[in-house]
């Protein structure tokens, strides 16, 4: 038997881990992190002090390769093996409090977890271990989403798509599904079963920069490989601030982070233009495009990037106008910047009067 404790002994990661538990009582108490999302982030146990629930539970495969890719150890403590801890000793200054959606998102990462293919290693499916937070994080926020094409879609039911197999075709920092599925048809019933692939990466927020006093706004240049892998004879494109949403991160503190990291900018104001999936027919990746209000004086532009991402990133302070006659030109190839731009133009004028107002 272990005894589960923290994060592990909630239901929904029980359940994730296909874990029926006991309920039982520590004379201890939790503090420090709260695990669950980052490697070898986990409380301290502390005997005595207090009172801490636990389960028992018969362990499990998926238990044991869930440890072994989250840095977890067995620990004992007056004669039972606990799971879920950092380790036993002096408690730490922040006390350990359960979160509902720290939980959530344990579970979900949980889950990933034991869904992966068995021929994916430990040290693989650890170091990947950020990409499927991201990863579980989306599908988190997905879910809590509201229906597109409301009043025309009519709402699916929850026998709409039906999984007949899964498979991971592929696994790196991002990774290949294929799905064989059957789903529901407009004139009734379902679909024959077909073979479909997606991409997945995860949510990305984007960013542009926009000065009102002085209608500019800040670009970022930066190398990218796929139009590099296409042959384009321009790899180096013109972008707003973007990146993908952290475990656990809000979209708005992403993209705080990235204008930081990318653009050694600060942002004020925040203005979501639209949220979107690029190209829905095989990409997972889902888009939340924001305009944000910045002071951008001459000399604000600068070569950035994050060093751990090997980033090498330029920006480029232009006039709002030179960016839309870019744009209608066909000089602007990334789609997130083009959309915001758009966007911008359209909105300026009542942005303006709202930033006016107070």
């Amino acid at each position: 038997m272990i005894v589960l404790t923290g994060l592990l002994a909630t239901g929904a990661v029980l359940d994730a881990l296909c874990l029926e538990g006991t309920a039982v009582t520590l004379d201890a108490s939790l503090s420090g992190a709260g695990g669950g999302i980052d490697r070898d982030e986990w409380p301290v146990l502390t005997p005595a002090g207090g009172t801490v629930s636990a389960v028992t539970v018969v362990p499990n495969d998926a238990l044991w390769r869930y440890a072994a890719v989250m840095g977890l150890k067995v620990h004992e403590l007056g004669g039972r093996r606990i799971l879920g801890i950092a380790g036993i000793g002096p408690a730490e200054e922040v006390t350990w409090r359960p979160d509902p959606a720290r939980q959530d998102l344990a579970a979900e990462i949980a889950r990933q977890i034991v869904q992966a293919p068995p021929e994916l290693s430990v040290d693989h499916l650890a170091w990947r271990l950020p990409m499927i937070g991201i990863w579980a994080s989306s599908r988190l926020r997905a879910a809590r989403t509201g229906l597109s094409g409301k009043g025309v879609v009519s709402p699916p039911d929850a026998n709409a798509v039906r999984v007949i197999e899964r498979q991971t075709r592929f696994s790196g920092y991002f990774a290949v599904e294929e799905h064989r599925l059957s789903h529901a048809l407009h004139e009734g019933g379902h679909s024959d079963p077909v073979t479909r692939e997606a991409f997945l990466m995860g949510d990305a927020a984007v960013l542009l920069p926009w000065d009102p006093r002085r209608d500019r706004v800040l670009l970022v240049e930066q190398f990218r490989f796929a139009p590099a892998v296409r042959g384009d004879p321009q790899p180096w494109l013109l972008e707003a601030v973007a990146g993908r949403v952290d475990a656990g991160e809000t979209v708005e503190d992403a993209l705080r982070r990235e204008a930081r990291e990318e653009a050694a900018l600060e942002v004020g104001r925040l203005f979501s233009a639209a949220s979107v999936y690029p190209s829905p027919g095989a990409v997972c990746e889902f888009i939340f495009h924001y305009v944000g209000i910045a002071d951008l004086p001459d000399g604000n532009a600068g070569v950035h990037g994050a060093d751990s991402e090997a980033e090498d990133i330029r920006g480029h302070l232009m006039p709002r106008r030179q960016l839309s006659d870019m744009v209608r030109d066909g000089q602007i190839t990334n789609g997130p910047l083009v959309l915001l731009s758009l966007w911008l133009d359209a909105q300026a004028d009542r942005l303006k009067a709202e930033l006016a107002g107070g």
